[in-house]
């Protein structure tokens, strides 16, 4: 049976540097009427299980470790014994929401999820988090981006970007070379394309997410921009 893909949106409170922030989450789930895998379960684990169902759930993959991406993890996983995926970079934010438990898997880039008839593949993209990673499936034309990228951009922590320079060689590299017409399925907001952002790219790499928009100027011939941002210009790699 082919795979699906569904969303199950939950909202609350996030706070950070003392300061609440109303958000809304997406969770991901994608499978087959028999097994799914889940994608950031946040917050509110009796919705999630409401729309897995019966099914058994082989895996619960987080793309990073913000709280309110993970809150709902350990009793998603419970109901199956499923195992809970994470980079480990960002062990030390899981931390922060569960102090006695660890994930059972430590992702690396290029490591593979498989469910139903599709595969994930896992892309390091840090920038939010230091090991926030996107799920690629070729199979079905989507990519999973977590906090990396959402529909208006790259996305923020608490209105900031922690790393700017890192997120964003991370879209240049790993996202915008995915084929246009790849969805792209963030962990907050509506969905997009890769081609409706990757026009926007040379915009924000000159400044223009940080309100110090320059004239675009091309890359030295060491692939670093005037911001410091080393883009690959291999086209062997």
């Amino acid at each position: 049976m082919t795979a699906r893909i569904e969303r199950v949106v939950t909202a609350g409170v996030v706070e950070i540097d003392d300061v609440e922030h109303k958000v809304e989450n997406n969770t991901w789930i994608v499978g087959d009427d028999e097994e799914v895998i889940v994608i950031d379960p946040a917050r509110d684990a009796e919705k999630i299980l409401e729309q897995v169902g019966e099914r058994e759930i082989l895996a619960v993959i987080c793309t990073h470790g913000l709280a309110d991406h993970v809150g709902a993890a350990i009793e998603v996983a419970a109901k199956d014994e499923a195992v809970i995926a994470l980079h480990p970079k960002d062990k030390r934010l899981w931390r922060q929401t569960w102090e006695d438990t660890w994930p059972d898997i430590d992702m690396e880039d290029e490591g593979l999820f498989a469910v139903a008839d599709t595969e994930l593949e896992v892309l390091t993209t840090p920038g939010v988090t230091p090991g926030g990673v996107s799920l690629l499936s070729e199979s079905l034309g989507v990519v999973f981006t977590g906090e990396t990228l959402l529909a208006d951009g790259p996305g923020k922590l608490g209105g900031e970007y922690p790393s700017l320079a890192d997120q964003l060689t991370s879209i240049g590299e790993r996202l915008f070379t995915l084929p246009h017409e790849t969805r792209v399925l963030p962990a907050h907001g509506e969905e997009t394309t890769i081609g409706d952002l990757e026009p926007q790219f040379d915009r924000w790499l000159s400044g223009s997410l940080t309100g110090t928009l320059e004239e675009t100027e091309p890359p030295l011939a060491d692939g670093t921009r005037a911001s410091g941002i080393k883009l690959n210009l291999d086209d062997d790699e």
